[in-house]
């Protein structure tokens, strides 16, 4: 059974929402499971897309990723799924990295969400997007799934890095002294021509080296959609969802 586009609150579905920061209309959608109720308190997972699904439509965010999975298979996803949208020539950072925090705070609390089960994924610019907000945000999320995404900048897109990290191999350890102990788990294709596999394999070395609880998958002969097996790992959301960070009450 897929997901249903439906107004029905106990039917899994999608439904559009806004923030607004600096005077700007920023525009996010929200996955809300089956059965949801105010009656408990929900995880909340957030989902940053990649550079494909930027705009302004609210709709080209759910193209690719853990969206069309949910469509798919999320009918007895136990979570709440909150889906910004980056506008165009814009990455992860600056005011899109604050809409994306305020679309997560204001779904936490229309939604009812779990401040001890608050979780991160993205993938590709995402996946940049998503070391950025656990650099800026220590100790917020209970666990991070990282997928084809990076550290440093690329030749053709050089605005894609984290903000803040020093240039070379150092950002890599820089990255990681932020994050921990934050359990993440690193995905990346072998054959990545777009997103080098590089950039994970040393965020791994540099996790590790920390004490970090990381998880690494590479997969051999995957180009850059990684994804698409990634969020089709049976062990993955087991082990998203019982990571927990401890919440002053």
């Amino acid at each position: 059974m897929g997901v249903a586009c439906s107004a029905r609150a106990d039917e899994a579905h999608f439904t559009a929402s806004e923030v607004t920061v600096n005077g700007h209309r920023h525009a996010y959608q929200v996955f809300v499971p089956h059965g949801w109720s105010a009656d408990r308190a929900w995880p909340v997972v957030l989902f940053l897309h990649g550079s494909g699904e930027r705009g302004s439509d609210n709709e080209a965010q759910l193209n690719a990723g853990l969206p069309p999975w949910l469509k798919a298979h999320g009918a007895d996803f136990p979570a709440v799924v909150v889906v910004p949208q980056a506008p165009d020539d814009t990455v992860w950072s600056g005011e899109v990295e604050r809409a994306a925090m305020a679309a997560l705070e204001q779904s936490i609390k229309t939604w009812h969400g779990d401040r001890s089960r608050l979780y991160l994924t993205g993938l590709s610019m995402g996946g940049y997007g998503a070391w950025q907000l656990a650099v800026d945000h220590p100790g917020m999320f209970a666990a991070a799934v990282v997928i084809c995404g990076g550290v440093q900048s690329l030749d053709d897109m050089p605005e894609l890095k984290v903000y803040g990290a020093p240039a070379g191999a150092g950002a890599f350890d820089w990255v990681a002294q932020r994050v921990q102990p934050m359990p993440v788990w690193i995905f990346h294709g072998a054959a990545d021509d777009q997103v080098p596999t590089e950039e994970s394999r040393a965020m791994d070395k540099a996790l590790l080296k920390v004490g970090d609880p990381v998880r690494y998958t590479e997969y051999p002969g995957v180009g850059h959609g990684s994804w698409l097996r990634a969020y089709d790992e049976p062990e993955l959301w087991p082990w998203m969802f019982s990571q927990r960070v401890n919440v002053l009450r």
